[in-house]
């Protein structure tokens, strides 16, 4: 029976008996409970992440409070690509917000998996350019909308994050206090 990996990258590239035996070597897959944090500020990332079930959540801490900037559901890639790829320390935190199943990737194996599976670093290029296109639009899109319009493209194009999410994250990511959020969501409500 071929791993969970292994069926989830099958989908993206071919794979012989072989290559699909260096996959699941490779890339385990862990359990993470609820509250565990992948990487702290000030670490070196070493691995890097992709989500087969629950949700993450990236976090900067500003002045003691903390400004979510992402979460990663299931079937997103998670990595802080800056320490990852540069060998620096990271200015956020990683952090299960729900128990997760991840398969995680070290940088080590990463490189074992380039030369056993070349199809894999085209994938993880490609996969890396899609990535910094949607955050580029992402955060334009961030940039130039009313926290009022940042709630309504969440509700239609994450929804999930509304029963997911406590209120106060939510409202990090979105820019705002708890209170505005409250405000937006009963504005929202009315109409």
């Amino acid at each position: 029976m071929k791993s969970e990996i292994v069926q989830l990258l099958e989908g993206a590239i071919a794979l012989n008996e072989e290559q699909a035996n260096a996959v699941t070597e490779c890339i385990p897959i862990k359990t993470f409970e609820k509250g565990h944090i992948l990487l702290r500020e000030g670490q070196v990332s070493n691995e890097s992440y992709f989500n087969i079930k629950g949700l993450v959540r990236k976090y900067y801490l500003v002045d003691g409070e903390e400004r979510t900037t992402e979460f990663y559901a299931e079937k997103d890639a998670i990595s802080s690509l800056q320490s990852y790829n540069l060998n620096v320390p990271a200015n956020h935190y990683l952090e299960c917000i729900e128990n997760c199943r991840l398969a995680v990737l070290s940088r080590e194996k990463e490189q074992e998996l380039f030369k056993r599976v070349p199809n894999f670093e085209l994938l993880c290029r490609v996969s890396v350019e899609e990535e910094l296109g949607a955050y580029q639009d992402k955060l334009a899109q961030f940039m130039i909308s009313s926290p009022e319009k940042r709630y309504l493209d969440l509700m239609e194009n994450r929804p999930d994050l509304l029963q997911r999410v406590p209120q106060y994250q939510l409202a990090s990511y979105l820019g705002v206090k708890p209170e505005s959020l409250s405000r937006i969501r009963k504005r929202i409500a009315k109409h």
